[in-house]
């Protein structure tokens, strides 16, 4: 699916169905471009919609060009651990759609938004997340969340614009997710509980299919 077939004016719209469909951000760290096929359909058909390869990945570029031919628009595509504003100029070249970093430097946020790409920092305290946000973050990655309680999200969500989508990220797994949801995150990124590097796709479905289990069970419709 080429660049120009990807509506990037209509991105707020995809992201907010994206996650309204689930808010799990899939984090497919140490894949490689001849298993990536296969875990992105494994995951898209277990409902995922948000799928990220961290650049520090084997060739990640090429997973991610291959994931975004291959899925359909309502699923967004793009890196993790992005560091530079050169890599967003690459990613905005293959038809990315997400820049996800594990920091808040707001020169890279502001290269992505300029490209027409969303993106998701990651911060640690109110003021980087203030900072994120003013420079144009679509959410906010909470990280690492093994030292971010739900106690202190809850007292960070207290102070920001209403509607600021948090996700904590790190150590998360099915049955970790409940204290955070309590305090009122979005979502949540997934990492090792979900992909690690040389699991197979059926692998990757039954983990992606017990995160799905957990988040309907504790968000009934």
């Amino acid at each position: 699916m080429s660049d120009e077939s990807l509506p990037k004016d209509g991105l707020k719209a995809r992201l907010d169905a994206a996650f309204a469909a689930l808010p799990l951000v899939a984090i497919l760290r140490g894949l490689k471009p001849v298993e990536c096929e296969d875990a992105a359909r494994a995951l898209y058909d277990r409902g995922f919609r948000l799928i990220e390869v961290p650049l520090n990945s084997p060739d990640p570029f090429d997973s991610i060009a291959a994931i975004r031919r291959i899925l359909p628009q309502d699923a967004l595509v793009g890196a993790g651990t992005v560091l530079e504003v050169a890599q967003v100029a690459r990613l905005k070249e293959i038809g990315a759609d997400l820049v996800v970093m594990p920091h808040a430097d707001t020169a890279v946020i502001r290269a992505a938004k300029a490209a027409g790409l969303a993106c998701v920092p990651g911060v640690a305290t109110a003021t980087e997340a203030f900072a994120a946000l003013a420079a144009g973050a679509d959410a906010l990655k909470l990280f690492p969340a093994e030292q971010i309680n739900p106690t202190i999200v809850k007292a960070i969500r207290t102070v920001l614009p209403a509607g600021t989508r948090l996700l904590p990220v790190g150590g998360i797994a099915p049955d970790t997710m409940a204290p955070f949801l309590e305090v009122g995150v979005a979502g949540f990124g997934l990492g090792s509980a979900l992909y690690k590097p040389g699991m197979t796709a059926a692998q990757i479905a039954e983990r992606a299919e017990a995160f799905v289990a957990s988040w309907t069970a504790l968000n009934p419709r």
